[in-house]
């Protein structure tokens, strides 16, 4: 029965192969209804077609010859469009999809032509079954030089990219006389609606790093709806624009939580801004929430400028803000939870504009807790809040946003506790 096997797969194999051209068409027009990132324009559509006419060769020509699996790699069409794919930033299991759809599909070809042959059903049984065998360990040999191929031009392509991308916004965002059309040039993208600028990055470089930064990434575009603008700019570091013809709309719980699901990622977004000017600001404001996420410490993973513009405008005279804010809330800023609690409450019923009943439902606690936590503040301040409130309001805001009662605090706590080898 083996030579009859290999007869009847020969013929197979030929009678497929005098009608090449058809089923090209008919797998590749099923490649581009099916999955959506195959529909490419004329230049990559063609290669398209080449890669999948070759992978057919190669099978027809491994039925038809007897060609060992040491002896399959990777036709050169096909290895190209996973470059192409990759530089694309197409992704991966789209690829690999179509090899498997492509092998379902070439299989009901050879099952349809044996139906119809003269074998009988014993012989076209073990005949499918042989060819089966076949085709899988040709998709399998030649899938594992596709995944290498793809991502080591992913690797490639992205660090070039990035390396291109990342100098070409630094040039639009610090050249002062370029103009819009130019810089719309430089970028290969549209700067006259509004934009939204991010800062991604993680605390300490790592071999995940890279993904870390792409996960984030992917948040913020989760987040927004939009796919950003995106540029790697050191290994702990990347930068990226949401742009829309609107003022670009931001889930930021969503994104919060995302990242707490994550540790290790961090993200700082600034205030939207119009054209090139707001490309430029909204990225300015991005780097100074930044700056005050890495004053305020690691625990809050993302930063609205919106929320804290007042105080990161102090992080480069943060001694002397530091100084004012003890000038102003003296005793208050002692780092123990009891104070902690009195300056929430303060800084609570300030903001509900002197008003103990909604100052006690913000908090969920009795409006009565509310009224002595108040006047315990004021004892500890030695004044009531009526005297100097705005300053004690920012100076409360300030040091909240800054980190800087619990800093003082670790700090005056590391300097009077007993050093590591003395005596206790």
């Amino acid at each position: 029965m083996s030579a009859d096997v290999d007869r009847t797969i020969r013929d197979v194999a030929g009678r497929v192969k005098a009608d090449l051209d058809r089923l090209t068409a008919e797998m590749t027009a099923m490649f581009t209804e099916v999955i959506p990132e195959f529909r490419h324009d004329e230049e990559v559509r063609r290669l398209m077609i080449a890669s999948t006419a070759s992978n057919l060769t190669a099978i027809l020509d491994m039925l038809m010859l007897s060609i060992s699996r040491s002896d399959i790699t990777v036709p050169p069409a096909a290895a190209e469009y996973a470059r192409r794919f990759a530089q694309h930033g197409m992704s991966l299991e789209a690829l690999l999809r179509a090899y498997r759809l492509g092998e379902h599909m070439f299989m009901q070809q050879t099952i349809t032509l044996l139906r119809h042959s003269e074998a009988g059903s014993d012989l076209a049984l073990e005949t499918t079954g042989r060819i089966a065998l076949l085709v899988n360990s040709y998709i399998d040999q030649v899938i594992e030089g596709v995944i290498d191929i793809y991502e080591s031009e992913r690797r490639r392509w992205d660090a070039r990219s990035d390396s291109t991308r990342a100098a070409q916004i630094r040039a639009v965002l610090d050249t002062a006389d370029l103009d819009l059309a130019a810089a719309e040039q430089m970028l290969a993208a549209s700067l006259r609606g509004w934009h939204l600028a991010a800062i991604v990055w993680v605390g300490t470089p790592a071999a995940a790093t890279t993904d870390l930064l792409r996960a984030g990434a992917a948040m913020l575009a989760a987040a927004t709806g939009k796919n950003p603008l995106m540029a790697s700019v050191d290994e702990q570091n990347c930068w990226g624009w949401i742009s829309s013809a609107g003022k670009p709309s931001l889930d930021a719980d969503q994104l919060e939580r995302d990242l707490r699901r994550k540790p290790g990622i961090r993200v700082a977004i600034g205030d939207p801004g119009a054209g090139l000017a707001g490309f430029r600001q909204t990225f300015r404001d991005a780097q100074l929430a930044r700056n005050l996420a890495s004053v305020a410490g690691p625990t809050r993973p993302l930063t609205l400028h919106s929320r804290v513009a007042l105080a990161s405008l102090l992080v480069d005279q943060l001694p002397d803000t530091k100084a004012w804010v003890r000038r102003v809330l003296g005793d208050l800023m002692r780092d123990d939870e009891t104070t902690a609690r009195l300056r929430e409450t303060v800084q609570t019923y300030l903001d509900a504009r002197g008003s103990l009943t909604d100052a006690a439902a913000r908090m969920h606690v009795h409006k009565n807790t509310v009224h002595y936590r108040i006047r315990r503040a004021e004892e500890v301040l030695g004044h009531p809040l009526t005297v100097n409130r705005l300053e004690i309001e920012v100076a409360l805001m300030v040091s909240q946003q800054l980190g800087l009662g619990q800093a003082e605090g670790r700090r005056e706590q590391a300097a009077t506790s007993p050093r590591s080898g003395d005596s206790a």
